[in-house]
């Protein structure tokens, strides 16, 4: 069963909020751009970029984060759907873990 979400919100617009995040986390600190991307370890016009377009590599996002104190508000992306009932859980544990996509 195909339980797509759809969303208003594309990449763009999500890196483009993460960046804004970023750089309001960055002043709230009290610290300038430069000060942000030497302890991100990270150039001033890498961070620049992101920071006006939302586009960045995931690693300098990660490493912005990191810098910032936030990166694990990641560890929660991405997870499996929660299991809705036991024999979902059951069914679960015995099919194979698949290495790759069928379609």
């Amino acid at each position: 069963m195909d339980t797509t979400i759809l969303s208003l919100v594309g990449p763009a617009e999500m890196g483009k909020l993460l960046a804004d995040r970023a750089r309001a986390l960055r002043l709230l600190k009290g610290w300038t751009r430069n000060t942000l991307a030497q302890r991100a370890g990270v150039t001033a016009a890498s961070l620049k970029r992101f920071e006006a377009t939302g586009k960045a590599s995931l690693e300098l996002v990660l490493k912005v984060a990191h810098a910032l104190a936030r990166l694990d508000e990641f560890s929660n992306l991405l997870q499996p759907p929660a299991v809705q009932s036991i024999e979902e859980l059951e069914h679960r544990s015995t099919i194979p873990a698949r290495k790759r996509g069928r379609i």
